[in-house]
């Protein structure tokens, strides 16, 4: 063999070399790499299981933990509709931290439905919903949560503005409360008002305390569904984005649907909404949010737990391309 060839061969093993060391070490950089946001799991994800609709899979309250770790899934967004009963029973509140804690799962917030509204007009009504609220903000506190998530509901008949005075009130009072025990009271966009940007950043402007926030909702922006008025999703995430605080739900309905790789679709009658996850997540990255984003499956096309388990890759797959 001649000395040309030989050099030339150990020129291009020299190269190759290179190169894979270069790639290894691409590699160690994005494993080290701080992923841009945590994936957390709602609890509302398997509601058809754990309410035992349809065939759903069946699913137990106390076993949401488990559920969520073996997804690869570390923190939790608990329901109080799942435990409705139980928000002053020591003992069960005392399981679910146990079980949450024996597998490495966090407890991030309670979302609480059906205890009034922050923002009815009738005064007693107004404080009893805020007394109905304190229950759940301790059992928050039992289970190590941030926040709870409610709802800031008023008379729809009233003035926008009447409407925004009476759920900043409300809000402010449980949020003196919220801050007794080191928690935010954040609100979700959930139909009405609430589901426009400009209303409800309004109310977070009135109700003037650190401790309020606000929980966005991807696909929570009908205004009103009846009437097919629908708020700009985007627009409103970029509006939300400055009251966020832990937390944020998304909301995912039918994947694979033909819209689009990272596109999830509501196609149900009356309620059809597409969303582009890659725009929406790209939203919260730039606004420099880092907590976590949970998995809100409410799909039809694909059983609840594959849903999620989609919902998560297409997450874990954007967050590797920021």
């Amino acid at each position: 063999m001649s000395t040309r060839i030989s050099s030339r061969r150990h020129f291009i093993q020299k190269i190759a070399t290179a190169a894979a060391a270069a790639a290894g070490s691409r590699h160690v950089i994005a494993a080290d790499k701080e992923p841009p946001f945590k994936i957390s799991l709602a609890e509302w994800s398997l509601n058809k299981g754990i309410f035992g609709k349809g065939n759903a899979e069946r699913h137990e309250h106390l076993d949401f933990a488990k559920i969520a770790r073996s997804l690869g899934i570390d923190g939790v967004e608990y329901v109080n509709q799942m435990f409705f009963e139980k928000a002053t029973d020591a003992a069960y509140l005392g399981e679910m931290k146990k079980r949450q804690e024996g597998e490495g799962v966090k407890g991030l917030l309670i979302m609480c439905d059906r205890e009034g509204n922050l923002g009815d007009p009738d005064e007693d009504k107004r404080s009893k919903t805020v007394e109905n609220h304190l229950k759940w903000l301790d059992a928050a506190a039992t289970l190590g949560c941030h926040s709870i998530r409610v709802n800031a509901a008023s008379d729809p008949k009233l003035t926008w503005d009447e409407q925004m005075k009476l759920a900043a009130d409300g809000l402010h009072r449980l949020c003196v409360e919220g801050d007794k025990r080191g928690l935010f009271v954040v609100v979700e966009n959930h139909g009405g008002l609430s589901s426009n940007g400009l209303w409800l950043t309004g109310v977070m402007k009135a109700a003037d305390h650190a401790r309020v926030g606000i929980l966005p909702d991807f696909g929570n922006f009908y205004t009103d569904r009846n009437k097919g008025e629908l708020y700009n999703p985007y627009k409103g995430l970029r509006e939300f984005m400055p009251w966020v605080k832990q937390g944020m739900s998304a909301k995912a309905y039918d994947w694979d649907t033909g819209a689009g790789k990272f596109y999830t679709e509501d196609r149900r009658e009356g309620r059809e909404m597409t969303l582009d996850f890659q725009r929406l997540i790209d939203i919260v990255v730039k606004a420099g949010y880092k907590g976590y984003i949970g998995i809100e499956y409410e799909g039809d096309k694909h059983p609840e737990i594959e849903g999620i388990k989609r919902t998560k890759q297409a997450l874990d797959e954007i967050a590797s391309m920021l």
